[in-house]
């Protein structure tokens, strides 16, 4: 068995779930490689440290904040969606108005109608990107409830 096999071991021997004869040629193994030797001690370390980790459950005074910010956190997302989708699809509606007058104005030159319709077409993306970003980012930002 080579190296990488015994490594592959190393949790079972750990939780005393090799046979007897894996165990036997484990530990022989162990004892005539030192690298394999030291990876062990640290999984005995950690094994310890994480054989010592208890569960706390938490309050029921936090399982109520919990379950009624869960309450107000969904309500928040589907008024903030409303609201941006509105927003967004108010913008839009301009911006074709705007458009529509400019395309049905004979003095407007084409290349300056295109240029127009190009330059409202990608202004609406990047807004739409930037606006979805941010809606994003401020929802899983971890600091938000820390005051400076």
């Amino acid at each position: 068995m080579t190296c990488q096999d015994h490594k592959d071991l190393m949790m079972a021997y750990l939780d005393d779930e090799l046979d007897e004869p894996q165990r036997k040629a484990f530990e022989e193994h162990l004892a005539s490689c030192p690298a394999c030797a030291r990876e062990m001690k640290e999984f005995t370390k950690l094994k310890q440290v994480t054989d010592s980790v208890t569960l706390v459950e938490p309050e029921d005074r936090l399982w109520e904040q919990y379950w009624g910010g869960v309450y107000n956190r969904i309500e928040r997302n589907i008024g903030w969606t409303l609201f941006s989708v509105a927003g967004i699809l108010l913008v839009i509606y301009a911006g074709f108005k705007a458009i529509e007058d400019l395309v049905r104005d004979p003095a407007v030159g084409l290349l300056l109608k295109v240029g127009l319709l190009v330059l409202i077409a990608g202004l609406a993306i990047l807004f739409v990107s930037i606006l979805r970003e941010r809606i994003y980012f401020w929802s899983k930002d971890r600091y938000k409830d820390v005051r400076r």
